[in-house]
């Protein structure tokens, strides 16, 4: 079994005490984590594709060869040869950027553009479609020449608009006669429009070379795809092939001229005066049919909420995040009408269970079909039968910066589990579908008491890892609140549940915290042997996460009142709040990296958590501030909020910094959008009792601001906070009842 290395502390350049101990087998698709020694092995449940790479993972591995976990995928992983590889992998250092990319996303489609309007073929650029790139290269010229371009911009989730101007009349002086605009879409096509804004009719030849490698992008990203494919006359248009499928390109109307030896496709175009004409490119793969994106269907999991508001930009940001959720949305292959998330384009277009559950458990507020499509799908996946890794849902590593070897996101996704399916159950999951899938959950909080055993921590990974300080809270959520879900249906084990999690609350609290003149903090892990890792990071947010419970009650925290106090003191201190957010690590900390995906980037998700954390605990100085710099700097992005963007201090006149391999759009950071909105309005909601509590953040950050189109207890929700921050319900099920 291959082995990830260890990685020395910066801060001793020593090894850490748990280097050499085998960390638990990343999961793959259609294998299952092997179980104890000496068990027998379970049979494979069927398998829902899994996203095997994080962004940061990708950074650190794109120079492993093709065939190791380590490469990019999108889902679903398809098992394809390898082609002769005719250049030598890019050094990880290399990875194509994406922070200068426009990409259009409709799953299983997606388009990456560079600023400059052509594609070139070079880097991402190109169509894609279930991983591939179907076509690479889209070169526009008009009377011989390149347009101008004006223009680049994003007009939706899955489309992009370039406006490019040429003088085609000599002598006309400095102002352009002919207008390109390039629509392009995620689905496959682009429309290239030519208007003539001069005095006199037009005769333009146009001509678009084409031309593609069928590579898939785990091979772009590494800098192994092969050389352009030769193209063939194929109906109105040009197609290539290669021993992996095949793709064409057709257009309309039918080229006067296609060269098959060039990748040309001619036409002569009359423009009378103030005239437009246009040429239509349809993009396909060999024997496939226009793409049927789910998020465009009739169809969709996520209800079409919106915002407005004192502050425009909530309405802006509130659109872009749910387009940018309907793009992700991906249908489980063997069971079509189940719906999850996949986790961000372009280095994560399948399913990443943490990442879906918790992206799932944000848009709570936008119906829980979202919610019951991913658990069903990832129950699918849980290991069963005998050994002790049985209740567990297979994921893959993820990165945990310069103090701590690799977590193992299947602990995350195992205890996130039985969290969502008890909240989507206060949201208004129905009961029929909560019975449906309470066994899985109940099998997961089984893996959790056994994993933990006669201990009183749950090792991340499990047997040999460190005691991580946020598994421990996604452990303790996940004991509370799955003791409520097992009493609330008469089941077995809620008591031991409950006694566990109240072992490890009163330990906690003495083990995991380090006193010092300044107030103490929390301690980031405890290595085997007891050692604390002292590090300030973002992951201490979840202890802030502890979850809801019936009449709009959160559940209790690892923390007691005073270190929640000085918790909060300390996510609103400069070193953790760089202006637009919070840093992954601390500014004063060893190692600390603004562009560090683990190490100092603002990271959307745990900064959007740490607003509704600190806002639950009553500290809204300290929510509020984050919250404002993460609405500014999604100003910045086109509201478009990435995973995670550099955390240099904000000083006046600048602007958030991106990061160059972040996923844009990515899941959790649009349903980041939907929880920090939601967190204004406070609205706890516990539809089994029919009762929805609002505790809004009274300071009213952002002005006055009103959310329509949610959904509370399966019926439309609609809720304002004024300016005093009072909030009011507008709309909602007629026996749903104000709860105090």
């Amino acid at each position: 079994m291959h082995q990830q290395p260890t990685r020395p502390s910066i801060a001793d350049d020593s090894r850490p005490p748990w280097a050499g101990h085998e960390p638990l087998p990343q999961a793959r698709v259609g294998s299952s984590v092997p179980a104890a020694a000496g068990a027998r092995k379970p049979p494979t449940p069927p398998r829902t594709p899994i996203d095997l790479l994080s962004a940061e993972d990708t950074l650190r591995n794109a120079d492993r060869s093709a065939g190791r976990a380590g490469r990019p995928t999108t889902a679903p992983p398809t098992a394809t040869t390898p082609r002769a590889q005719h250049s030598t992998a890019r050094p990880a250092s290399d990875l194509p950027p994406t922070h200068t990319a426009l990409i259009c996303v409709a799953l299983p489609g997606l388009t990456i553009s560079g600023e400059h309007g052509q594609l070139t073929g070079r880097g991402l650029e190109g169509f894609y479609r279930g991983g591939r790139r179907l076509l690479a290269r889209c070169q526009v010229r008009v009377a011989g020449r390149e347009p101008l371009l004006v223009q680049a911009r994003m007009t939706g989730a899955d489309r992009a608009r370039f406006v490019g101007t040429l003088r085609a009349t000599p002598g006309s002086g400095p102002d352009p006669d002919v207008i390109v605009e390039r629509i392009r879409n995620a689905d496959g096509t682009e429309r290239i429009t030519l208007h003539n804004a001069g005095l006199r009719p037009l005769r333009l030849p146009v001509e678009v070379a084409l031309g593609t490698d069928l590579a898939d992008l785990g091979a772009i990203a590494s800098g192994t795809a092969g050389p352009e494919l030769p193209a063939s006359v194929h109906d109105s248009g040009l197609r290539w092939t290669s021993v992996d499928g095949g793709a064409c390109v057709t257009a309309h109307p039918p080229p006067a001229d296609a060269l098959a030896s060039a990748g040309l496709l001619r036409w002569e175009l009359d423009l009378p005066a103030g005239a437009t004409t246009a040429v239509e490119l349809r993009v396909r793969p060999d024997g496939a049919g226009p793409l049927r994106a789910v998020g465009q269907t009739a169809t969709s999991p996520l209800a079409p909420a919106r915002a407005t508001g004192d502050d425009p930009r909530v309405t802006a940001l509130l659109r872009a995040a749910v387009d940018d959720l309907h793009a992700l949305l991906l249908r489980d292959p063997g069971h079509p009408s189940d719906t999850y998330l996949a986790a961000g384009a372009p280095w994560r277009c399948g399913m990443a269970p943490a990442e879906a559950l918790a992206a799932a458990r944000m848009t709570l507020p936008l119906g829980t079909r979202l919610a019951a499509g991913t658990l069903r799908a990832l129950a699918r996946t849980q290991l069963t039968g005998p050994g002790t890794q049985a209740g567990l849902i297979p994921g893959p590593r993820r990165d945990a910066g310069v103090f701590l070897p690799p977590a193992c996101t299947g602990t995350e996704a195992t205890l996130l589990f039985p969290v969502l399916l008890a909240e989507a159950r206060r949201w208004g999951l129905p009961e029929r579908e909560t019975l449906e899938l309470l066994p899985a959950a109940e099998r997961c909080l089984t893996w959790l008491r056994t994993t933990v055993g006669d201990g009183t921590y749950l090792p991340d990974p499990p047997r040999c890892g460190p005691i991580r300080c946020e598994t421990q809270a996604h452990a303790h959520r996940a004991a509370v609140l799955g003791a409520d879900l097992l009493d609330a249906h008469g089941r077995p084990g809620s008591t031991e549940l409950r006694q566990w999690a109240e072992t490890a609350r009163k330990a906690f609290r003495t083990d995991f915290w380090i006193e010092d003149r300044s107030g103490g903090r929390p301690t980031a892990a405890l290595a085997p042997g007891g050692r604390p890792l002292p590090h300030l990071g973002s992951t201490a947010v979840h202890l802030l996460d502890t979850g809801l419970l019936g009449g709009g009650l959160h559940a209790p925290g690892l923390l007691d009142k005073t270190q929640t106090q000085q918790l909060a003191r300390l996510l609103g201190s400069p070193a953790m709040d760089a202006g637009w957010g919070l840093r992954g690590l601390g500014a004063k900390e060893a190692g600390h990296n603004p562009f560090g995906h683990r190490t100092g980037a603002v990271r959307v998700h745990e900064t959007a958590l740490a607003v509704a954390g600190l806002a639950a605990a009553g500290y809204e100085k300290e929510a509020a501030n984050l919250l404002g710099g993460l609405v500014d700097a999604a100003e910045h992005f086109g509201h478009r909020l990435p995973e995670m963007f550099a955390g240099e201090q904000r000083s006046a006149g600048s602007a958030p910094l991106p990061h160059p391999a972040a996923c844009r759009p990515a899941a959790t950071a649009a349903a980041s959008a939907i929880l920090l909105l939601t967190t204004l309005a406070g609205i706890r909601p516990d539809a089994p009792a029919r009762t929805v509590t609002l505790r809004p953040v009274r300071s009213a950050p952002l002005g006055e601001i009103g959310l329509t189109g949610l959904r509370v207890a399966g019926a439309p929700f609609a809720v304002r906070v004024s300016r005093l921050g009072l909030a009011m319900v507008e709309e909602a099920a007629d026996d749903l009842q104000l709860g105090m």
